[in-house]
């Protein structure tokens, strides 16, 4: 006998689960279906994120960061320590053990919103009178109806053509997250092709534990999406700490042995080179997931890369039916998919949801750490754009000094007639705390003059946003 609910969500990620919240929260009586697994087999929602992105990889981060400071930088606060040693498949375990807090957090966060979870795959199997007919493989088959469906199942990490993930010599996000679980070995020498997020963040963790990194780039550019001014004082960073960062190379023939992976590439030179790791990452974007959905039942139209097709308002071409997050067009980031899902389920209320993409926030959890909002100043350039500049180094910034890290800088770009922000751009301590002041300001349209006016506590990190600000109008106070 089929359940029926007013809103099903397929997908249990960060754009589903908040959906599924904000549905219920609304009155609609709601269901979400989630496949993930733990390693008992038991349910653990939260999606791409939680499981083998964001979460984990923050928590390695911060493991890694704590063996970087014991061994390098405690030393020059008076502390001295010895013998400073890493119990890697401690340091997994432990991300392992965040991962399940946030999973058991999200399934305590539908029984208090009175959500129904059904742990398996959904796919539609038809439509049904003033809805759709969904089935759920789990333990069990079951089939349940919707009157509307939100699909958030999220993407897939992209494969190499030819090179298929192992998780064992040829690593994913996944098995990335796995090095070191069983046998606690940090790898000698670690390759990654792709310098984007994973890249970077995945490198910067095993390199701080000993490995000898390389990362493989195809594009000229270093972090082409990020303002070049910034971009580049993150690159000096990475050099100075080691982290081998080759441009524009040319990935050939890559050979998965029993002892390890060799890569073959021509750098940008024409030179032909011989690359042995121990391990390779790909980490060369993401596909959205869509296998096993049936959207042909449904005649749910997707686009040639595979995306779902969806409107402004996140609409797909089936009438009340909806999809968010990774799956769709726009950036593959998690925070971008939770306001979609907000937006949807208010939507279906007769709300008016709000997304702007225009001011969501990009990071880069690296140390030094990345973040940005709103448009580049190549971006400007080429878009023949009137704007002004402002920028103010932590090396002039008290607190950072206090911290003992004066790495980077905040950046404003602004109008060059009316003042308004149009970008604000940041390599240094903390930042990804630091943009979310950026965001509400340009989510108000306000001005660089408004950030300058508004008085920050001192000493704090934050007063180098106050300088850039004031940097615009060419009288910051403290450089």
């Amino acid at each position: 006998m089929s359940k029926q609910f007013d809103v099903v969500v397929i997908g249990g990620g960060p754009g589903g689960y908040i959906a599924a919240i904000r549905a219920a929260q609304l009155g609609f009586q709601v269901a979400c279906i989630d496949e993930w697994k733990n390693a008992a087999g038991g349910p653990a929602p939260g999606g791409t994120c939680t499981n083998v992105g964001c979460i984990p990889s923050k928590a390695l981060l911060q493991s890694s960061e704590h063996f970087e400071q014991a061994n390098h930088h405690f030393a020059d606060h008076g502390i001295t320590v010895k013998d400073v040693k890493m119990d890697v498949a401690k340091m997994i375990a432990r991300k392992d053990n965040v991962v399940k807090q946030n999973n058991d957090g999200i399934l305590y966060l539908f029984k208090k919103n009175k959500v129904t979870f059904f742990h398996g795959r959904g796919s539609f199997a038809g439509k049904a009178e003033g809805g759709y007919i969904i089935h759920v493989a789990g333990k069990t088959q079951e089939a349940i109806t919707a009157k509307q469906v939100i699909i958030a199942t999220g993407s897939n990490a992209r494969a190499l053509p030819g090179t298929p993930f192992d998780e064992v010599n040829v690593l994913s996000n996944d098995g990335a997250l796995q090095i070191g679980k069983v046998g606690g070995a940090v790898p000698k020498k670690l390759a990654l092709i792709g310098s984007g997020v994973i890249g970077l963040e995945m490198g910067s963790v095993w390199r701080r534990l000993g490995a000898d990194v390389t990362i493989l780039e195809g594009l000229p550019t270093f972090l082409g999406a990020v303002d070049e001014q910034i971009a580049k004082e993150a690159k000096k960073a990475f050099d100075k700490q080691g982290l081998k960062i080759e441009l524009g190379v040319k990935v050939g023939e890559i050979v998965n042995g029993k002892k390890g992976v060799t890569v073959n590439y021509t750098n940008a030179k024409g030179e032909a080179i011989v690359l042995d790791a121990d391990k390779l990452i790909v980490s060369i974007g993401r596909v959205p997931n869509t296998t096993g959905l049936n959207a042909e039942a449904i005649g749910l139209q997707l686009d040639e890369r595979g995306c779902i097709v969806v409107d402004g308002e996140c609409k797909t071409n089936v009438s009340g039916v909806w999809a968010v997050g990774d799956v769709v067009r726009g950036p593959m980031l998690a925070h971008k998919a939770e306001e979609e899902g907000v937006a949807v389920a208010e939507r279906m209320a007769g709300q008016h949801g709000h997304v702007n993409f225009n001011t969501i926030p990009w990071v880069i959890y690296t140390s030094p750490e990345i973040a940005w909002v709103g448009r580049t100043e190549q971006q400007l350039k080429a878009e023949g754009v009137a704007y002004k500049a402002g920028t103010f180094p932590f090396l002039a910034n008290g607190r950072a000094r206090a911290l003992g890290d004066t790495t980077g800088m905040v950046k404003f770009l602004a109008d060059a007639t009316t003042d308004e922000i149009l970008g604000v751009h940041m390599v240094g301590p903390q930042v990804s705390e630091l943009i979310s002041e950026a965001v509400v300001a340009m989510e108000f349209k306000a001005s660089a003059e408004d950030i300058a006016r508004i008085c920050h506590a001192h000493p704090s990190l934050s007063e180098a946003t106050k300088e850039a600000a004031l940097a615009v109008d060419k009288r910051t106070l403290n450089f």
